[in-house]
């Protein structure tokens, strides 16, 4: 799905071309909820009815995909593993009094710990290395929202629990793709292209969702991907 983004992207990248100096402001952006959203877009406005999609990119798949085999547990000393800490006596007190230990609170620190495992995956450089993609906001962009469509659409099988906590993760998503769309130099018109990130994550969400279903393509999900 990366050319229906060119014409939001190019605008950032010519942004962040010039080099502004001004004053960043933070502006407001309304987050919304992307299950009630998602299920109201309308795909066909994405992309033009007689838009031709260039051929896939070339791809060196000895490079990854041939690996052996391994576990995807993290290792015990890997970095991304993230423990709740134990407090006792007057310490476990006092941060039970400020609702450390609230359903609410687990789920935002469990919700954090997701999206931090997310990026991990996102920034991985092989991954650029094996499809031949450049390091770009746009780039980068289209692999957050596939790996973010991945647990939001894991979350959502487990109930309202799980719902709940794709909310949380969703809006920590939505806060880190603010501050990386004022890091590609936009200093004007933030809510505008904030608005146009959102209408794209919500139009990919539902094309992965209706290439998943039974009456789908074999190769649908490869196609929306690419596209």
């Amino acid at each position: 799905m990366v050319p229906r983004w060119g014409r939001a992207f190019m605008y950032l990248s010519k942004l962040g071309a010039d080099n502004c100096t001004g004053k960043q402001r933070h502006l407001p952006f309304a987050h919304r909820n992307y299950v009630t959203v998602a299920a109201a877009v309308d795909t066909s406005t994405l992309d033009p009815p007689n838009k031709v999609f260039s051929g896939n990119p070339q791809v060196n798949l000895n490079k990854m995909f041939w690996s052996k085999p391994c576990s995807l547990a993290l290792p015990p000393d890997s970095p991304l593993v993230v423990e709740d800490p134990k407090y006792e006596g007057i310490k476990h007190i006092i941060f039970k009094l400020l609702m450390f230990y609230s359903e609410q609170s687990k789920s935002i620190r469990g919700a954090n710990v997701i999206y931090g495992r997310v990026i991990s995956q996102v920034e991985k450089p092989a991954i650029y290395d094996v499809f031949n993609l450049e390091k770009t906001f746009k780039t980068t962009f289209s692999l957050l929202v596939l790996h973010m469509w991945l647990c939001l659409r894991r979350l959502k099988a487990e109930g309202k629990d799980g719902v709940e906590l794709g909310q949380y993760l969703y809006e920590i998503y939505n806060h880190d793709v603010e501050l990386r769309v004022s890091k590609a130099g936009v200093n004007l018109l933030l809510i505008k292209w904030m608005k146009e990130v959102e209408r794209i994550f919500y139009g990919n969400i539902v094309a992965y969702d209706a290439a998943m279903l039974p009456e789908a393509k074999p190769d649908e999900l490869q196609n929306v991907i690419w596209r």
